[in-house]
């Protein structure tokens, strides 16, 4: 097993100290509103202007995400991550010295119209959504978010969603992150050039940026790409890698829900095809390592991610107050994912600050504004400044092991290859 390996010295340094958790009101707002703007708030620099989504004290911030659908899982850590994120600063330095945030939580169950509905109901009563889970949902309400002038952060990482200027993309986008991974397995050598690598991906936003960066890899390394398409609930993955084994690949990128992919290894195994699986972010949860799948996963899955683990040093601190409020659950990498999205809101709403306007159009104002952005190594540098770029080239690398927090074990952060430079320019 390789080691460990950075790109920067000051990667690893542990987040700011968790303070002792408190409850955080989830309901939606149900006050009135005056349609004329609230006048200035006194904060600890100054004046600061309000608007919609606060009242009082309190900052209302969206999220809609996914407790019943195939996400489910994910979408509640990526949750809990954030209510542990809110709960910390509600009991230290606030937003402006001043105000806390409360979280107005929807599950859409990952369906597309229960998520256009729920942002309906919330959006004239929040400032912006710190949560918006799932590229199909995220995409669909692209028109309303910029419609109104706000902001979202979503859980979902498709080159589309970098280009609205209402997002804030938490990470380097899908095509980035394919190159990266593939990048690493040419390093490693696990693959070599002029290979032929099979691909199989969701037939949307998601997996179609991910062939985007595994098509460019194999264009620049004499490669050929063998497409599998694939819908987001396909139960079975035997026949795609029946057909991957006939074309001779020596790996296999994968874009898809968990279960496809500890059906994608296990249907490798049997095959007697013993190549590397690439996973992109969400095709990777503990609990695989539960499943048939296990030692395929644990002798050929990589997984490559736009933030770090949650049993690494930067995510110390939020390992810590997750297992004190929930001692007997292990943590996936998610909840990384959402404590990190919420320390960009965090930058985002501190920046509205200073500069005098936490009204939504001062907040979207700010999210530029704070490039390049540091997350105290939850994330890679991001820069939000340049729309439709991807707000980072660095991706996080880990392999899946037994019995550490979040079952996977990091072995290499902020990373990013050689091939990405040729395909982001700007």
């Amino acid at each position: 097993m390789h080691g460990m390996r950075t790109r920067r010295s000051d990667l690893m340094r542990p987040v700011a100290a968790i303070a002792a958790m408190a409850a955080i009101v989830t309901a939606a707002s149900c006050s009135t509103k005056s349609d004329d703007e609230p006048p200035p708030a006194e904060n600890s620099a100054g004046t600061v202007r309000t608007g919609a989504g606060i009242e009082g004290d309190v900052i209302t911030l969206g999220v809609l995400t996914d407790f019943t659908g195939l996400n489910a899982a994910s979408g509640k850590d990526v949750t809990e991550g954030q209510r542990i994120y809110w709960d910390r600063l509600n009991q230290g330095e606030k937003i402006c010295g001043r105000f806390t945030v409360e979280l107005d939580i929807k599950d859409h169950g990952y369906n597309v119209q229960t998520a256009v509905t729920q942002y309906a109901e919330s959006s004239g009563d929040v400032l912006g959504f710190v949560q918006v889970l799932g590229s199909p949902m995220a995409t669909a309400l692209i028109p309303e978010l910029e419609q109104d002038g706000l902001i979202g952060i979503p859980v979902a990482w498709a080159k589309n969603l970098a280009a609205s200027p209402g997002y804030a993309v938490p990470g380097p986008t899908y095509d980035v992150e394919t190159i990266n991974g593939l990048d690493y397995l040419l390093e490693e050598g696990r693959i070599k050039e002029g290979d032929k690598i099979g691909h199989i991906f969701h037939d949307s936003e998601y997996g179609n940026n991910a062939l985007e960066g595994s098509k460019f890899f194999a264009a620049q390394h004499g490669m050929t790409i063998v497409e599998q398409r694939i819908g987001a609930a396909e139960p079975d993955m035997t026949s795609r890698v029946t057909a991957l084994a006939a074309e001779g690949v020596t790996a296999i990128v994968l874009t898809t829900q968990p279960s496809q992919t500890a059906g994608a290894a296990a249907a490798a195994n049997g095959a007697g095809l013993d190549v590397p699986l690439l996973g992109n972010a969400p095709t990777f949860f503990p609990t695989l390592l539960d499943t048939p799948a296990r030692d395929a996963l644990i002798e050929n899955f990589y997984l490559v991610g736009p933030n770090v683990g949650v049993g690494l040093p930067p995510a110390a601190d939020l390992l810590k107050a997750y297992k004190e409020k929930f001692p007997n659950v292990e943590p996936s990498n998610s909840v990384v994912t959402g404590y990190s999205s919420s320390k960009i809101m965090e930058l985002i709403l501190q920046k509205a600050c200073e500069d005098g306007d936490l009204t939504p159009e001062g907040v979207l104002a700010a999210k530029a504004a704070i490039s390049p952005a540091d997350t105290d190594g939850l994330t890679g540098t991001l820069d939000f400044s340049k729309p439709g770029i991807s707000p980072s080239r660095e991706s996080f690398l880990a392999r899946p092991k037994a019995g550490v927090p979040g079952s996977t074990e990091g072995v290499a952060a902020n990373y990013e290859g050689p091939t990405v430079a040729a395909y982001v320019r700007g």
